[in-house]
């Protein structure tokens, strides 16, 4: 299957045969025409009035990655995209160019506040991003710049959305949108990651990346391709 092909996403389980087979799937609408989840959802599965109205490809969003253990994130220009763990190892590698996060900080190619913000992640992963905040003294009143590191570090595939959870009222009944958890890709995927990431020079990795992009936006110039993985 390409993303040039006439089809559309009724359901959840149609949402994950899509994944599994072409391994990178965009949320929004972005620089490649076809290229995301939006553009291909069925009739009433992106926003449906009824009683109260729902977002059945919101409400998707966490049952697919615990079911499937993709990676979540905003890895494709500061938007949200699933990849499938058979693919992620080989785009974080080339997006973190081969470094794990201390050799990275030890090259003087993080900031202290990004390596603060990681670690105290790392730390206690899993993490809900309110929780994050608190911990980490984030907020109005407190440290700033938290959106920007969390997508920066999203960006360079150290830290992924392992789930999203809801609020409940006193009975128990789920409202409101749901609340990014946050961890490490190293936590969330295991051994299936760590064993991968690195058996590649991130220049290999990089290459297989485009050449499965070739394949599934046959339409796609290189151009468009390799602007929109960097």
């Amino acid at each position: 299957m390409t993303f040039t092909d006439d089809f559309k996403i009724n359901s959840m389980e149609e949402l994950i045969e899509l994944l599994d087979e072409v391994g990178f799937v965009p949320f929004f609408v972005n620089e490649i025409g076809g290229f995301s989840l939006e553009e291909h959802i069925g009739a009433g599965c992106w926003y449906s009035d009824g009683d109260n109205g729902f977002w059945p490809a919101w409400e998707w969003k966490g049952p697919v990655i615990r079911q499937t253990k993709c990676a979540y994130g905003k890895f494709l220009r500061n938007k949200a995209m699933y990849i499938s763990p058979g693919w992620f190892p080989d785009f974080a590698n080339f997006r973190r160019d081969g470094y794990d996060f201390d050799a990275r900080y030890e090259d003087g190619l993080a900031s202290f506040h990004d390596k603060e913000l990681y670690e105290l992640l790392d730390g206690k992963a899993p993490v809900m991003s309110k929780e994050l905040k608190r911990i980490g003294g984030y907020g109005k009143n407190g440290k700033k710049g938290f959106d920007t590191m969390i997508t920066r570090l999203q960006k360079q595939c150290y830290i992924i959305t392992s789930d999203f959870k809801y609020s409940t009222d006193r009975l128990g009944n789920e409202y409101g949108w749901g609340v990014a958890e946050y961890s490490t890709p190293e936590k969330f995927l295991g051994d299936t990651f760590t064993a991968a990431v690195y058996k590649r020079t991130p220049e290999e990795s990089y290459v297989r990346v485009v050449r499965q992009f070739e394949r599934i936006l046959p339409k796609a110039s290189q151009e468009q391709i390799e602007k929109i993985l960097r």
